[in-house]
């Protein structure tokens, strides 16, 4: 990744001219031309004329600075009408700042819109003509790229209707191929492939992981597991101002947070960001922090005469749990507080090497500042980009217990499991104190990667979870052998 940025933006600001009616619009294109033409004549006669306008401003974005470097991935999520579209329009160029500005290097393919720069009249084909040409491609360039263009797209003998005809899905099935075949530096997207079916949707986010490799991405939109997944920063927009800038982890956990302490009518201020947190290993998803557990997994030991590999021995040069609580982001409405959360083996021993396919306990301390009935006490254990992998809650064990907590008391509740067999690397629990029922719900701390564990797996099969097997075999069923 270059440090030479390829989008950057100091004191970007856009705003929209409001008008109360249609004739205010007229007034506003004439008034002020007879004032400028009146007021020398005016100020002969000592008076001042002064400045009238017929319009109110609606300020989309204001003042945003930020950097996108080359080969990053960088995703903008924030409620609806928070100004996301408005600023990859004046990424893009289709519009013009009011103040501030934004500079951009590199060829821009940009899916702002389903359909967006498509003739409705013309056919797919023409279309991607007319198309790839405003994208920088000459029709001699299109031509030879024509069929590759039309095979990613995969909408059959449609690309010789016209474009009218189409499904939405279909039209952006066309515009993402165009954009997949104009070689971009910079790929801009708004949304749109969230229109599509599951299989072009998979199509194209492996497509997209492909290309960030190289080319640098800005991705918009309000699914925040999608953005963790493939973007390695994200901006939060609220209200056209940046409310945080940060990893995609942080940011879109922020936001979820946010967006759900609105739900239950919750304050703003409820909502605490997560700090940065310094780096405690050098273990990180899909690495191993130690040289040896490659050699230590495919290690062979033989016992009774079945041959099995070998259990790598527990080393005790680092911790296997963190607590993480002080710099974690949290939420809720302070009727409850999660003091500890620790993993240990079911019997309390501390865990100093985990490997996966363990039993294992997890035990949240809470206190309760006020009375509360139907309490649920639950966790989710994420990957590093804070994906859900699993968790439970108390609810369905304890609903018809008639459960109350009382103001004062200090509560625990614990989980005690086989933890999954997990690829190698680093992952959190998120833990989360709340009452009412799974539809229905106030929560009362959600507290984010309470604790972070790493996981040294024995397992190279190149998956997230692996599945323990009961029986795995591999023979020859047919010998068919030319003499």
């Amino acid at each position: 990744m270059s440090s030479d940025p390829a989008i950057s933006a100091k004191g970007l600001s856009k705003a929209y001219l409001i008008y109360s009616q249609p004739t205010d619009r007229l007034l506003q294109g004439v008034v002020p031309r007879l004032q400028r033409f009146v007021r020398p004549v005016a100020r002969c006669f000592g008076a001042e004329l002064g400045e009238k306008t017929y319009f109110s401003r609606h300020w989309a974005l204001q003042e945003l600075d930020f950097r996108v470097a080359r080969g990053e991935t960088v995703g903008v999520i924030g409620r609806n009408g928070s100004g996301k579209s408005t600023l990859l329009q004046l990424v893009c160029g289709t519009l013009t700042p009011t103040t501030g500005d934004v500079q951009v290097k590199g060829r821009v393919a940009a899916l702002l819109e389903l359909g967006s720069g498509f003739n409705p009249e013309y056919t797919g084909r023409e279309n991607v003509i007319l198309n790839a040409s405003v994208l920088g491609l000459s029709q001699e360039e299109t031509r030879a790229r024509m069929d590759d263009i039309v095979a990613f797209a995969d909408i059959g003998d449609f690309v010789d209707q016209p474009v009218k005809t189409y499904s939405s899905g279909m039209a952006m099935r066309l515009a993402f191929a165009v954009i997949a075949h104009v070689d971009a530096d910079i790929l801009i997207i708004d949304e749109a492939l969230a229109v599509g079916d599951a299989y072009f949707q998979q199509k194209c986010l492996r497509w997209l992981r492909q290309f960030r490799e190289t080319g640098t991405v800005l991705f918009c939109g309000h699914d925040t597991g999608a953005v963790m997944s493939l973007c390695q920063r994200a901006l939060w927009l609220d209200k056209g101002r940046l409310q945080m800038e940060g990893s995609a982890k942080d940011v879109c956990e922020a936001y979820a947070a946010a967006i759900q302490a609105q739900a239950m009518g919750l304050p703003e201020n409820v909502v605490r960001l997560a700090r940065p947190r310094p780096r405690q290993v050098a273990a990180s998803q899909n690495q191993t922090s130690d040289k040896g557990a490659g050699s230590l997994a495919m290690s062979l030991v033989k016992e009774d005469g079945v041959t099995r590999r070998a259990r790598p021995p527990a080393p005790q040069v680092e911790p296997a749990i963190f607590d993480a609580r002080e710099e974690s982001s949290s939420f809720g409405s302070g009727l409850a507080e999660i003091v500890e959360t620790t993993m240990t083996a079911p019997d309390g021993t501390p865990l100093s090497w985990i490997e996966g396919g363990e039993a294992v306990a997890i035990t949240i301390r809470i206190k309760i500042a006020a009375d509360m009935e139907s309490p649920i006490v639950g966790f989710h254990v994420k990957d590093r980009l804070g994906q859900p992998l699993f968790g439970d809650n108390t609810f369905l064990s304890h609903a018809d217990q008639g459960l109350a907590f009382r103001q004062g008391q200090e509560v625990a509740a614990r989980f005690v499991f086989v933890l999954p067999n997990l690829a190698s690397g680093r992952y959190s629990v998120t833990t989360a104190i709340a009452s009412g029922t799974l539809d229905v719900h106030v929560q009362h701390h959600w507290l984010h990667d309470a604790l972070l564990f790493d996981v040294h797996s024995r397992h190279r099969n190149g998956v997230m979870v692996a599945i323990p097997m009961q029986e795995m075999e591999l023979k020859i069923i047919e010998t068919n052998l030319r003499d």
